[in-house]
């Protein structure tokens, strides 16, 4: 799925935001591709991969992006722990949860009001909370053998099935499913 987001194209493969963060570092063509580079980088992917009821600031706090990083390696890990029912070290979600309390405001709105989110607390913190909500809620409620892994050996990506059937096997038919397609023919057509 790609967002459109402050003119920054937001690629989201995960159905999940927390899977989707985890997604911001992925192996493409054999190399290791990072997605963000930047404080900025992190502002705009998190417009495009949190709900819009979210209120998010202009500018980036310093530090959004080593704190991005150091929250998506701690899902990964989570994420392979929780998937391979392993016992989870959940102190660094805590801890955020803990920093970035969330608080409902009313928006005044053409007739009516609107209800947003804010969370408090260090600018990265109340950045990130989202997710890391977002990320507890999976690891505590979702339904795991949904939670899968592209079946493409080469690929990194991790995605929740919300397919009807639970049958999907790719991160993206762009990016693996066709790939795997068009690998299958070649090897049958050579075969023949």
């Amino acid at each position: 799925m790609d967002t459109q987001s402050a003119g920054n194209k937001v690629e989201l493969y995960g159905d999940h935001p927390a899977l989707d963060l985890m997604n911001t570092v992925m192996t493409l063509d054999g190399g290791q591709v990072e997605r963000w580079g930047s404080d900025a980088e992190v502002l705009a992917w998190l417009r495009g991969a949190v709900p819009a009821v979210v209120e998010l600031p202009e500018r980036a706090a310093p530090g959004l992006l080593e704190a991005a990083r150091v929250l998506r390696e701690q899902l990964r890990a989570l994420v392979a722990q929780r998937k391979d029912g392993e016992p989870l070290d959940l102190a660094l979600l805590n801890g955020l949860l803990a920093r970035a309390p969330r608080q409902l405001v009313l928006r005044g709105e053409e007739g009516g009001a609107g209800l947003r989110i804010r969370y408090l607390g260090e600018a990265h913190d109340a950045l990130l909370a989202p997710v890391v909500e977002a990320a507890a809620q999976l690891l505590s409620e979702g339904k795991f053998e949904l939670v899968k892994r592209c079946e493409n050996p080469e690929c990194t990506l991790w995605f929740l099935d919300r397919s009807k059937s639970h049958q999907r096997r790719w991160c993206s038919m762009g990016l693996c499913g066709n790939r795997h397609k068009v690998a299958t023919f070649r090897k049958r057509k050579a075969g023949a």
